[in-house]
């Protein structure tokens, strides 16, 4: 029987907030987790943190696939964000929810008490979730900017930001979408950006659409500038040549004042529709998943002899390095069609001459690095073992610079067909952190992902820092990379939970890297599917 699957996308508010920061309110960020047995946890999303705020509204929507069938338990957790660590460990709980996501799809909105842990409240808070099926995969692209907008600060000019809200069927408002706020500019141009068609205005293109525009201040307490009305078909008039104006309306100021006009002009220079891409739409399409792994073999592992080091292989044959590959390289490999897959090694003297390489071929064989599939990864790790000497340092940016010379041949074609996913495995701190922070911003710009394993029990906060969940990485020379296309995860963290959730946790952001590629590029899948017909 076929199972009964669909997409469901969550929005996230919560009310009455407890005050965590002294002389400030907290600043709120929605964890999403799912079970995965065995009283673990995979986190499937975050929202962004929104400052000094009790009763937040999240614009970032979880989307998950929904199981008729199957008992999909969820976690909500509700975090008071003080530093850019991606640990949430060191961040004062504001509360959390559990719940199953057929009780968020049957009930539509669902509101529950926060809770610190089982049957004690968090204080007054509540967190309300409401589910959307998502039936429509194409997106609205805007291209908004506005003019002599009201001087709103004492010593500036205003700090504006715009948020969309859709009118639901209670007549309530809920938001879709809020821009980024632009400093102390009263004609601010907003970045391009793109919401789905279904968030935006579950595809009635008559729906009533509100646009706020606000004076952001750091304390919460934004001023309110002005809004208007409108709904799609209006906006769908905005061409280049042509723009869409709108005046921004203050409801106090028009009352008390009979010469009032506007509080300044939204311009929307353009509003299009187009197709979302789906990863699905892109592997079906023929975009190749090229699948290169890289291997610790600095001395701090510890002599693969003893039973104390990473790379010694137990009894029944594995280690951390192989528990990872395998669970990873298993999901992996199926997207390629050749599995053929090159392997490194780094930070090992290897054989004749044992020069110190960072970027050696687990199979010594430099002109043809390539091994049958994940197993033939494995064998070849078998055999290089004994004859390398472990050494160092920690040097990540040669292999990837390795993968990203071959990224910058496919980038060239200018067709998605081909994307690279590094795996690293690792047990230690990197030594060559700032070579690395530039070769992942180079690589930010091309058809690539990393993921980063560490192994064994060292610290990882540098790993952390180059996975930008919390904030954009930059170069040791300021420049920013255009997507985060790293991913790391503590194998240790997953050492008693089934196979399949380290092999989640790990892989869960690479099909959106690959959209996002593609995305920024404009380009189509090889063979796009059939265009969506609407009744």
């Amino acid at each position: 029987m076929a199972q009964c699957v669909t997409k469901v996308q969550l929005s996230i508010s919560c009310d009455n907030l407890m005050d965590k920061d002294i002389g400030s309110k907290s600043d709120p960020l929605c964890v999403v987790l799912q079970s995965v047995g065995d009283g673990k946890w995979a986190e499937l999303s975050r929202t962004e943190r929104i400052k000094n705020c009790q009763k937040p509204e999240f614009s970032t929507k979880p989307v998950l696939d929904y199981y008729f069938e199957k008992v999909q338990k969820l976690k909500f957790g509700v975090y008071d964000i003080d530093n850019k660590s991606i640990d949430l460990n060191d961040d004062d709980y504001l509360g959390g929810l559990e719940c199953t996501l057929a009780q968020i799809v049957s009930s539509q909105k669902l509101t529950r008490p926060l809770e610190l842990k089982k049957g004690k409240p968090a204080g007054k808070g509540l967190i309300t979730i409401c589910a959307e099926e998502i039936k429509d995969t194409r997106i609205v692209v805007f291209e908004i900017e506005a003019r002599n907008l009201d001087k709103k600060d004492f010593l500036g000019k205003s700090d504006p930001f715009l948020e969309f809200f859709k009118q639901c069927d209670d007549g309530s408002w809920q938001l879709v979408y809020r821009s980024e706020v632009i400093k102390n500019n009263l004609n601010p141009c907003w970045r391009k950006f793109s919401v789905p068609l279904h968030t935006f205005c579950s595809a009635d293109f008559n729906k009533a659409i509100k646009v706020q525009c606000t004076d952001y201040d750091s304390d919460g307490s934004h001023d309110l500038i002005g809004r208007f009305e409108t709904n799609l078909s209006q906006l769908q008039k905005a061409s280049g040549s042509s723009p869409v104006e709108f005046d921004c309306i203050h409801p106090d100021k028009k009352q008390k004042k009979k010469s009032y006009k506007n509080s300044g002009i939204v311009r929307v220079k353009s509003c299009k529709i187009e197709t979302e891409y789906s990863f699905l739409d892109f592997v079906m399409g023929g975009c190749q998943i090229n699948f290169t792994v890289g291997v610790d073999f600095t001395g701090s592992n510890g002599d693969p002899k003893s039973p104390d080091s990473l790379h010694f292989i137990s009894p029944n044959g594995v280690n951390e390095y192989l528990t990872a590959l395998w669970c990873v390289g298993n999901v992996v490999q199926d997207y390629d069609t050749d599995k053929q897959f090159p392997a490194f090694g780094f930070g090992a003297q290897v054989p004749p001459n044992w020069q110190v390489s960072h970027e050696f071929a687990l199979n010594f064989n430099p002109s043809n690095p390539y091994c049958p599939g994940v197993q033939g990864i494995v064998d070849a790790y078998r055999q290089a073992l004994p004859q390398v000497r472990l050494y160092g340092p920690t040097n990540f940016s040669p292999i990837i610079n390795h993968v990203a010379r071959f990224a910058v041949a496919a980038a060239q074609q200018k067709t998605a067909s081909q994307y690279f996913v590094l795996l690293i495995l690792t047990d230690g701190e990197i030594t060559d952190l700032d070579l690395t922070r530039q070769a992942i911003v180079n690589a930010s710009k091309l058809p690539m992902s990393i993921i980063i394993i560490g192994v064994g029990c060292a610290d990882f906060k540098a790993m952390e820092f180059l996975d930008g969940d919390n904030g954009v990485l930059k170069s040791p020379t300021g420049e920013t990379a255009v997507r985060d296309i790293v991913q790391f995860v503590p194998f240790r963290q997953f050492s008693n939970a089934p196979k399949e959730a380290l092999s989640q946790a790990v892989l869960a952001e690479v099909p959106k890297q690959l959209v996002s590629y593609f995305k920024i590029l404009g380009l189509s899948p090889v063979n796009p599917p059939k265009p969506q017909t609407t009744v």
